[in-house]
C-alpha cells in the first residue's frame, strides 16, 4: 500500500485531497485508478487515514476516507540524531535509515574532524535534498510524521540545542562498561527524549568529548569493535527499537 502526506487543511471530514507532487506521483508515475486504496497522514496528528481514490480534478486527487488508524508507528521516545558530517553521500544513507528506524529529527553537525565543509548556498541545497530523502523514507516506512533535517550546526550549537533532551549520549571509542550503556538505554521511559551524538570518520577530538561531558552528555560504548560513522547511529536506533517496542 502506498503512503502519502497531506496538508491538514486538505483533510476535511471524509474528504481528502492530494495535490502538488503527490498528485503527479499518483496520477502520472504510479498511474493509480479510482477505487485503489492508499494511506495518508497529515504529518501532525499521528493518525493514519485509510482511504480510496474517488477521482481526479485538474490539480488534485480526490479521496474518500474509509477509516482512521490511530497512532502506532512512532517510537515512544523522541530521538534527536546529531550526526557529524560524513564524507561522500553517506549522510543520505544515514538519514534514510534513521527515518526508517523512527528518528524524530536529524541535526547535521560540523565537528572538528569533519572533512566535509558546507556553507552558504551549498549547505542550503544539501539540507533541501536531505529533507526530500527524509520524506521519501517516511512514506516508505509508513511513518505518521516526517522527521525534519535541521540546518547544519557547529558542535557548540549542537550541544546547546540538545539541552532540551532528557538523556544525552555520545558513543566514544574510549568509553567502557557495556553494561552501563545497556542500563541507560533500557531505562528510557515513554514520553522521554534522547539526543545521540555520532562523530565523523576521524572520531571526536578530546576537547569535544570534554565539552560534551560538561553539558551532561554521557560517553558510552557500543561494543568492542570500532564502527563506521554511518553504522553507529543505526546500532543505537536499532537498540532503542528493540528495547522500546519488544
Amino acid at each position: 500500500m502506498y503512503h502519502f502526506f497531506a496538508e491538514p487543511s486538505d483533510i476535511s471530514g471524509h474528504d481528502i485531497n492530494l495535490r502538488g507532487d503527490n498528485y503527479n506521483h499518483i496520477k502520472n508515475v504510479l498511474r493509480m485508478k479510482p477505487g485503489e486504496v492508499i494511506s495518508v497522514s497529515d504529518g501532525n496528528s499521528g493518525n493514519e487515514y485509510r482511504c480510496h481514490i474517488e477521482g481526479f480534478t485538474d490539480d488534485a486527487v480526490h479521496c474518500r476516507l474509509d477509516f482512521i488508524k490511530e497512532a502506532g508507528t512512532e517510537l515512544p521516545v523522541r530521538v534527536y540524531l546529531f550526526q557529524s558530517l560524513p564524507k561522500g553521500d553517506k549522510m543520505e544513507l544515514v538519514i534514510q535509515k534513521a527515518v526508517e528506524l523512527g528518528v524524530t529529527e536529524v541535526i547535521p553537525v560540523a565537528s572538528k574532524r569533519c572533512v566535509v565543509k558546507l556553507d552558504g548556498k551549498k549547505a542550503s541545497a544539501k539540507v533541501m535534498r536531505w529533507n526530500s530523502i527524509a520524506e521519501a523514507a517516511a512514506k516508505q516506512s509508513m511513518r505518521q510524521t516526517v522527521p525534519e533535517v535541521r540546518e547544519v550546526m557547529d558542535f557548540g550549537e549542537a550541544l546547546s540545542y540538545a539541552e532540551k533532551c532528557d538523556v544525552k549520549l555520545i558513543p566514544y571509542e574510549l568509553a567502557e562498561d557495556f553494561s552501563r550503556t545497556r542500563q541507560i538505554i533500557s531505562g528510557l521511559k515513554p514520553g522521554r527524549s534522547v539526543a545521540v551524538f555520532i562523530g565523523p570518520e576521524g572520531g571526536y577530538a578530546e576537547e569535544e568529548i570534554a565539552g560534551a561531558q560538561a553539558k551532561g552528555v554521557i560517553p558510552v560504548t557500543l561494543g568492542r569493535r570500532i564502527l563506521r560513522t554511518e553504522t553507529a547511529a543505526m546500532v543505537v536506533l536499532s537498540w532503542l527499537v528493540y528495547e522500546l517496542e519488544s
